[in-house]
């Protein structure tokens, strides 16, 4: 675990030198992928958690009708009761 974390102070120093542009581009470079990255498994993980709730967006969305179906009246959503935030 040292070595890791004199690497890290290594870097993190050789960032800290560096003009603001190639920091910049260096902190760019790096950052960007990872934070595609995290979004994309923490997308994947909701979505799991979720479905296995029973809380998925498209459970409830009925099947696609054909196009020669007739199109039934708008129904009329439930009404929620308001809850307040408790905040005075």
């Amino acid at each position: 675990m040292e070595r890791i974390a004199g690497w890290w102070d290594g870097f993190e120093l050789w960032v800290a030198g560096l003009p603001f542009i190639p920091q910049f581009l260096v902190v760019l470079v790096g950052m960007v992928p990872i934070s595609f990255a995290i979004a994309y498994l923490l997308d994947r993980t909701l979505r799991a958690i979720f479905r296995a709730l029973g809380r998925d967006d498209h459970a409830d969305l009925p099947a696609v009708a054909p196009i020669a179906a007739t199109v039934p009246a708008p129904v009329a959503a439930p009404v929620r009761p308001t809850v307040g935030s408790g905040a005075r």
